[in-house]
Parts: structure tokens; C-alpha cells; sequence
């Protein structure tokens, strides 16, 4: 599909809403004719999981580790009945630290890969997975120029989608200016190309254009300092950034300490995992994301409740995504039986059909990313602590 006619495909599905995944499917360990596990067997599978263990990312990197780990233990260490042997390398903070990992999972003989929390290196081992012709389920970095790819999968969303969203909503919501500011990188470039889509390039409340940060994921006390005046001059309705991590926590500290007061719209990765740190500055913060921990759904509450118990604290969407790359592999070996070899693993991932996960019922598209709902968040009291509390669904995209 074309960049052009995948738009035109998203903003179709935004229309169209969760009509498209409304039907009832079978859990990832059971369902139709397949028994709900295959007999064990000794031979055991190889996993290489790339997640930041250092770095500025670390803390995604420990979400995407746990979430993969807590299925693993909920369902006996297996993989279609097969012990699996998880070997974990760590991403690091840049693209060289990042395929060096890789390098080091590919000749371990795995037969397939998950994990990468970074955009700039998913694209940088693109050609490198794509050689070796072994699978990758990517649970977070999924960049939209990541295009064309027969052994990337991903279990996250594209990086454009949380844009595409807002847009749609903002475009109907917002009657005056809305301010733009995004870092300089691939997520925060990615993300402002689908808000601009969906919003209307053309349309005059978004004409002061955006206003660009360097990309830095550790950012001072005044680093902000310049970009919010830019903001302050355009006295706008509401605000849409993109920041993430500790970049995330300086921007919403410094915007509340400038004084401004329009509301922020961001995708959800601005509040995610960084409400303990933003205390009641992240009150009434407005997120898309495509998971919640709070939706009301049978596997959302054995999911939630399980990682309560096994790390205390609310999952994030990270870890729900790792969780659910777990779940797929495990579907993909079943249903490869007795042939394990990277290459069945991934045609085996072409099958595995819906997807009965914590975060509602979802599926792979042709371009081997989630079609899957998107929810309207706002931080909220959510019992004695501020929590990512869910208003609404948003659109269908993928």
C-alpha cells in the first residue's frame, strides 16, 4: 500500500470508529480447532529480546522486559509447548550500541527476535533482520517510513497513529490557535506528519507551523525555556508535543512553570510511566494511546492484576505490548508444530488472527502492524493517585 493510499486507509477507519474489530475472538492459548497448548516438547526456543538496559531509555527498556517476562511466567516458560530460552541484550542509548546487539542475538541462533524501544534503530537494523531472514516482533519503535519489511512485525503502533488520532478530535474540538512543538527526531517528526494530516495541513489555526527543540533526551531546567515564549506568542487554544521520557517530565514542569495555561494534548507516551515523577503537574493532561489500564476487558484485568502482584505497579502500555509480543510468538510456534525454523515462524505470524489483548481485540494488517482502537485519555484522580483514566474511544487505525 502506498504512503498516500494508507492514509486515505487511516483517516477512513478513524470515520468507521471499532466497527471493524467489534467481532468476539479466542484467547492467544486457545481457540477454533487448536488445542489450548501443544503437547511439551524438550526442544526448546530461542528468543532474543533487544531492550535498553542503560541509557536514557532504560525505563521503557524495563517495561518491555517485564511485560515479556510476566507471560512467560504465566504461561509456564513456554512457547507452543516448547521451553523457551530468553536471551536479552541490551540496546543501549544509540543506533551503534543497537545493532551491535543485534549483531550478537543473530549468532546466537535465535529463532526470533523482539524488543527495540528506539525508532532510529529499528530503521538502522532493518536490512540486517531482513538478511537473515529471521522474525522480528517489534513491541514499541515502529517508525512510519518502516515500510515494505517481510520479517518486522510489530505489536505497538505506528508512530504517526497518536497524531492521526488527535487530529481527527482536535480538528472538531479546538476553535482557536493550536501551538505545534515537537522534538527534532524521527517519533516527534513522525508524529506532527499525522496530526497535520488529519487535521488539515491548510487549515489556518495550525499556520504558525511547528515549533522544533533539539533532540535531547535529557534536557536542563530552562531548555524549554526559548520554545514555550514561541508558545506564549501564539496564545494559543491547546498544545500538541511530543516528548517522552525525562524530556517529558522538563517539558510539562517548565510549561506549568511559565504560567501558560492551554490544554495539552500529546500521544500517550507523554504520561506514560512519568506520573509519578510529574506529580500534580500532569493533572488534566489529554493523551491518545492505544492501551489503558483501565479498560474494562477480561484479559486487561488478568494482565493488570498480574503485573500488580509480580512488579507493584500499573502496567504501561510498553509492557502491554511486549506482553502481547510474547503471546503472538507463542501462537506462531504452536501453529508451526513440528518445523520450527525462523523462516515458518514468520508465515506462522501471518496467521495468528485476532487478538483477544488487554488492550481490546486487535489484529495485523497487511503492512504487519496492529489495526486496533485508540483511546482518549486524561490524567485524573484514579483512586488515591493520578492515573491515565480513559474518556473515550478515539478512531480504528492501522
Amino acid at each position: 500500500m502506498s504512503h498516500f493510499d494508507r492514509r486515505e486507509a487511516l483517516k477512513l477507519l478513524g470515520a468507521l470508529g471499532g466497527a471493524g474489530l467489534t467481532a468476539a475472538c479466542s484467547a492467544f492459548t486457545g481457540g477454533g480447532d487448536e488445542p489450548d497448548r501443544a503437547p511439551a516438547s524438550s526442544e526448546p526456543v530461542r528468543i532474543g529480546l533487544l531492550v535498553p538496559r542503560s541509557g536514557s531509555l532504560k525505563a521503557v527498556g524495563d517495561e518491555m522486559l517485564n511485560g515479556f517476562q510476566l507471560y512467560l511466567d504465566l504461561n509456564g516458560g513456554q512457547f507452543g509447548g516448547h521451553p523457551v530460552t530468553l536471551i536479552t541484550e541490551d540496546e543501549g542509548a544509540s543506533v551503534d550500541s543497537g545493532k551491535a546487539a543485534l549483531d550478537r542475538l543473530l549468532k546466537q541462533d535465535v529463532l526470533a527476535l523482539t524488543g527495540v524501544a528506539s525508532s532510529d534503530v529499528m530503521l538502522a537494523v532493518r536490512d540486517a533482520v531482513e538478511q537473515h531472514q529471521v522474525p522480528l516482533v517489534g513491541s514499541n519503535a515502529s517508525p512510519k517510513d518502516l515500510q515494505g519489511v517481510i520479517y518486522i512485525w510489530r505489536t505497538s503502533y505506528v508512530n504517526d497513529e497518536p497524531g492521526l488520532a488527535l487530529g481527527t478530535y482536535l480538528a472538531r474540538l479546538v476553535k482557536g490557535k493550536i501551538a505545534l512543538i515537537a522534538p527534532d527526531n524521527t517519533v516527534g517528526k513522525d508524529v506532527i506528519d499525522g496530526f497535520k494530516f488529519s487535521f488539515g495541513r491548510e487549515d489556518p489555526r495550525i499556520s504558525s507551523g511547528v515549533i522544533q527543540t533539539e533532540d535531547n533526551p535529557n534536557p536542563g531546567n530552562r531548555f524549554f525555556a526559548g520554545a514555550l515564549e514561541q508558545v506564549r506568542s501564539i496564545q494559543p487554544a491547546a498544545v500538541f508535543c511530543t516528548y517522552a521520557g525525562a524530556a517529558a517530565v522538563q517539558f510539562v514542569r517548565q510549561y506549568r512553570a511559565a504560567g501558560l495555561t492551554a490544554p495539552i494534548y500529546a500521544p500517550g507516551f507523554l504520561t506514560e510511566g512519568s506520573l509519578p515523577a510529574l506529580g500534580a503537574s500532569a493533572r488534566g493532561i489529554f493523551t491518545a494511546m492505544n492501551y489503558s489500564p483501565d479498560l474494562d476487558n477480561q484479559a486487561n484485568r488478568q494482565f493488570t492484576g498480574a503485573y500488580r502482584r509480580a512488579y507493584g505497579r500499573v502496567p504501561t502500555e510498553y509492557a502491554m505490548a511486549s506482553y502481547d509480543a510474547a503471546a503472538v510468538l507463542d501462537k506462531a510456534v504452536r501453529l508451526a508444530g513440528n518445523t520450527l525454523t525462523p523462516q515458518r515462524i514468520n508465515r506462522m505470524l501471518g496467521q495468528v488472527g485476532q487478538v483477544d489483548s488487554p488492550r481490546g481485540v486487535w489484529q495485523f494488517n497487511t503492512p504487519r502492524t496492529p489495526q486496533q482502537k485508540w483511546y482518549l485519555r486524561q490524567v485524573r484522580p484514579d483512586g488515591p493517585v493520578l492515573g491515565n483514566v480513559t474518556i473515550s474511544d478515539l478512531a480504528t487505525l492501522g
